[in-house]
């Protein structure tokens, strides 16, 4: 018999054992790594390896192969008497392949990269906001999957206490000491308990299949959800990722602005040119031959008409925006955590309420029961009273469940 019962035990926990868990820390962390959004990381970070590999290959020197092939209607003739100089061919050919080397720019290579380094923390720091603002949807539906837990936990002991109350109704009617048709009304009242399970599970279903969608993991209705204990910490500094892209965006328009001032920095450059053609570089010898030019050159725009610095004008004006956007952000976000410092003590009020209420409606209830057992009030009047107890008790679970929720959401404001 022992063995029975330690074998029994083992088959009853195995399915607790193997429910499926969740909370909500994990919602955000897999939405971080599931959302299709956050894919682009790699893209970004392979785009980027490609444009810097594009900038680098000007540091390499440059081949260019070019063949031409003209005809003239004249070419220069030397009259000289007794001259055995022959006149150029008017057919004329020439194939030549030539090479530069880059071999200084004033740091203009370098600043590019520096700039395409820059665009892409600010691109990733976008991809890194957009996931982070997501985790107020996922509060939302977190809490309220939360609160269709509780409900359906409520409306169990609801309906379990009926079913006490039906069988004493029954027992009290065969004996008479309870009017006829009483267990009709609680056997009404118990279908109407099936429909707002029914409702309940619905609702809950939907919630799940959103929620599942969002994170990229799949959950199912057994799914247990744990009530997260959510603890805020007032007067903090803000620390939203916003705040980072902000800062970054200036660190990119800095990058553009040593671009700009490297713009018009001198350039050196060595060339070499070998060619094989009719003339060579001896215009005299009519004939092919092969030749080559070796040499540096020097570049240096002096004016540019101002452009540059527009363009470094243009760069100072964008500060300035970031400057108003980033105090503009920090306000609002300032204001919206007051108004859910606010929500919180309304709600930790209403609990107390609650409280007080739930403990009146229990007296209550308690001496409708006893009156109903006694055939003083109708089923009709207990179960008023009973579901009264039932919407204060949910009342209390909503609101304990909006009081996480409005924590939840203070610290994804903050930033924590």
């Amino acid at each position: 018999m022992k063995r029975f019962i330690i074998i029994l035990t083992i088959f009853t926990t195995l399915p607790m054992l193997a429910q499926q868990r969740v909370t909500l820390e994990e919602c955000y962390n897999l939405v971080v790594k599931n959302y299709p959004l956050a894919k682009q990381h790699h893209l970004l970070d392979a785009q980027n390896q490609l444009d810097k590999a594009a900038i680098s290959s000007t540091k390499l020197p440059q081949f260019n192969l070019d063949a031409q092939a003209t005809y003239q209607s004249d070419v220069i003739e030397i009259a000289i008497p007794n001259s055995t100089i022959e006149s150029l061919n008017k057919d004329q050919y020439r194939a030549t392949l030539s090479v530069n080397q880059l071999m200084y720019n004033g740091g203009l290579t370098d600043a590019s990269l520096r700039v395409k380094s820059a665009q892409l923390k600010t691109k990733q720091k976008k991809i890194e906001v957009t996931l982070y603002q997501l985790k107020q949807q996922i509060n939302q539906l977190y809490f309220s999957i939360l609160l269709s837990q509780e409900a359906n936990v409520l409306l169990k002991a609801k309906q379990t206490q009926l079913h006490v109350k039906l069988k004493e109704v029954k027992s009290g009617i065969k004996h008479g000491a309870i009017l006829p048709s009483s267990d009709k009304i609680l056997e009404a009242e118990l279908l109407k308990i099936n429909q707002q399970f029914q409702e309940l599970e619905s609702n809950k279903t939907a919630l799940i299949q959103t929620l599942s969608s969002l994170i990229g993991q799949s959950l199912s209705a057994s799914t247990l959800f744990q009530n997260p204990l959510v603890e805020i910490q007032l007067q903090e500094t803000l620390n939203r990722p916003e705040l980072d892209l902000f800062q970054l965006k200036k660190e990119e328009i800095k990058s553009n602005e040593a671009l700009i001032a490297k713009q018009n920095s001198p350039k050196l450059f060595g060339f070499a040119t070998g060619g094989y053609g009719n003339p060579g570089l001896n215009m005299l010898d009519n004939s092919f031959q092969p030749f080559y030019t070796v040499g540096i050159k020097f570049n240096w725009h002096i004016f540019d008409w101002n452009s540059n610095k527009k363009r470094g004008q243009s760069l100072a004006i964008n500060k300035d925006i970031l400057d108003t956007e980033t105090e503009t952000f920090t306000l609002n976000t300032n204001i919206k955590l007051n108004q859910q410092q606010l929500e919180i003590r309304k709600i930790n009020g209403f609990i107390t309420s609650d409280l007080e209420i739930i403990n009146l409606r229990k007296d209550v209830l308690k001496s409708a029961d006893s009156q109903l057992k006694n055939g003083v009030i109708t089923s009709s009047a207990y179960i008023a009273e009973l579901t009264n107890l039932y919407e204060d008790e949910n009342t209390l679970v909503t609101h304990k469940i909006q009081l996480q929720l409005a924590k939840a959401n203070y610290n994804v404001i903050k930033g924590q």
